[in-house]
């Protein structure tokens, strides 16, 4: 029996992590149409890396043999076939192949009584680079490249020596103990530079026995082939050893502190925020990335307070756009909810600014309460307060995106010197319309009045009373208290992408329960400009403490 229970909480232990875990406000899911047009921008960074390949200067002996080798410098660089894929479940996957490198070096060589300086140009074929990048998410829930794992190895090099062999100048007739062969005859000359010493060597009257060329004069094409032999191996093996280094520094340096420019934890305004921090590590498929984000915005005075996500989770099955960003109702629901906090979702309007035409009815309706309360503040300016009594909250449906509204809206006169006289206090439910847009990286709501209804909190005949305002003010929230609003929310908000990249082509699609924005990518800088941008600013802290001067659209700022 104990057994079968244990058996039974083993299975439901996946289900009940499921459960637990928080759905989020907001998924970013990348295509492999999106990871092509990385790739492209990706090779670019990668080749300026490799070109910038360093090589210690490398001098030592090999028994007779002493050499130097210094100023090496990659010269060009040809990447022809390369491959940039998802890696289930947290990897990407980059492959470069039959790739070449050519480099100039600096020698110089002494072998025996040879001394050898001048330039090296070799050049290393078949390089081929196998990198994984491992995807996390780091402690404030910033996407990582937390390792990466590199082969890198060069089928062969060969290298093309120009310079000039020096020999010492022995006493004429004097033997030079070292290997070499008899001048060939005049009409046969070596070729050069071989040549060159050896017809030195002649005019300066190096004769042997019978009265030939010196017989000390050493075939250069053997030496230079010597030469090559030791100095390619060595440099095929230094060259591969660096490749994976420069990778290595590119990816968990470089790369991450792009990365760095991603909002994770960022003001909108002076009141509230947004939390984009990801929930868990990314998820890889073998066409996708699955970004999930918190997508919660809260009041910058109780930035630790956290609201409970019911919504439905947002589920992404398009793939025809580089990349779909999907908001939940417990997006836009958490922004109303942090606003409501702050306070700010109350409009007031008094004297000149409330609508003379409005201000007309309202007198005449009221005009027997005025004469009840108070008459001698019959001719006292008017005051509208327009006061949201709860929280907002947002509907998405396959038909359109609503947000319902309750609020109060109490009317009175406002003497001078005296205090208020309230005439009417009434409540209002109202529905209103939204069109969610992208522009730029922000994301952005139109909102239009839909549907309007007051009524009294009193009594049902002071909301008959009160049917003659219906439609005076609905037109007083059309005309004047929209426009305020929707000037509020033109901002919008920035969606967590990279500095440099932008959206295009954007498609918005309602769902039960949340929308999809699906665009294509465009880089409007490359990752080096971006990168040198920000490196050497100092990382702005996940969590802010104090409030900063004026509210940034990122986190960082140069």
């Amino acid at each position: 029996m104990a057994a079968g229970s244990l058996l039974l909480l083993l299975l439901l232990l996946p289900c009940l992590a499921t459960a637990s875990r928080s759905p989020p406000g907001c998924r970013i899911r990348i295509t492999s149409k999106g990871l092509d047009l990385v790739k492209q921008e990706g090779l670019r960074f990668v080749e300026q890396e490799l070109e910038n390949i360093t090589v210690s200067d490398l001098h030592g002996q090999e028994g007779q043999f002493h050499y130097n080798i210094s100023q090496v410098k990659v010269v060009d660089l040809q990447l022809p076939f390369s491959d940039l894929r998802f890696q289930p479940r947290q990897h990407l996957a980059f492959d470069i192949n039959n790739a070449s490198i050519s480099l100039r070096f600096r020698r110089q060589l002494l072998y025996w009584f040879f001394y050898d300086i001048g330039s090296i140009n070799a050049s290393a074929d078949g390089v081929h680079i196998h990198t994984v990048l491992r995807l996390a998410k780091d402690e404030v829930g910033r996407l990582k490249i937390s390792n990466i794992t590199c082969n890198a190895s060069i089928a062969r090099m060969h290298a093309g020596f120009s310079g000039t062999l020096r020999y010492p100048r022995p006493r004429c007739g004097s033997r030079v103990p070292l290997p070499g062969r008899l001048c060939p005859h005049p009409a046969h000359p070596v070729p050069a530079p071989c040549g060159q010493a050896v017809l030195s060597l002649r005019h300066k009257g190096w004769r042997d026995r019978a009265g030939g060329c010196c017989r000390a004069v050493v075939s250069c094409r053997k030496v230079y082939e010597f030469l090559s032999t030791f100095i390619v191996t060595g440099m095929r093996f230094l060259v591969s050893q660096q490749i994976c280094p420069s990778l290595e520094h590119a990816s968990l340096v470089l790369l991450n502190s792009l990365l760095d420019t991603v909002p994770v934890r960022n003001y909108v305004d002076d009141h509230i925020g947004i939390d984009y921090s990801l929930l868990q590590d990314p998820s890889v498929s073998p066409d996708t990335l699955d970004l999930d984000f918190k997508g919660m915005f809260f009041y910058r005075a109780r930035e630790s307070q956290e609201l409970e996500n019911h919504a439905v989770e947002p589920v992404i099955k398009e793939t025809e756009r580089m990349v779909y960003v999907a908001f939940s109702e417990y997006f836009f629901d958490s922004a109303m909810h942090a606003y409501f906090q702050a306070g700010v979702l109350a409009i007031e309007l008094e004297g000149e600014k409330v609508p003379k035409d409005l201000e007309v009815l309202l007198r005449a309706t009221f005009f027997g309460t005025i004469f009840m309360l108070n008459p001698a503040v019959v001719d006292a300016p008017l005051r509208l307060v327009l006061q949201v009594s709860a929280p907002p909250r947002c509907v998405i449906k396959p038909s359109g995106t609503s947000v319902s509204v309750s609020a109060f809206l109490n009317i009175s006169l406002v003497p001078a010197g005296r205090p208020a006289v309230q005439l009417s206090s009434m409540a209002m439910e109202t529905k209103l319309s939204a069109k969610v847009f992208l522009q730029g990286k922000a994301l952005r709501v139109q909102l239009d009045l839909r549907r309007f209804r007051i009524y009294s909190k009193q009594s049902a005949l002071e909301s008959l009373a009160l049917f003659s305002l219906q439609a005076p003010l609905k037109t007083l929230l059309q005309l004047t208290i929209m426009p305020i609003i929707n000037e509020r929310t033109r901002k919008g908000v920035q969606i967590p992408l990279p500095e440099g990249m932008d959206f295009t082509r954007e498609v918005v699609t309602n769902h039960a329960g949340f929308l999809t924005v699906g665009a294509d990518l465009h880089f409007q800088k490359g990752l080096r400009e971006v990168i040198e941008k920000y490196r050497a600013v100092p990382a702005t802290p996940a969590a802010p403490t104090s409030p900063p001067a004026a509210p940034s659209a990122g986190p960082r700022q140069p």
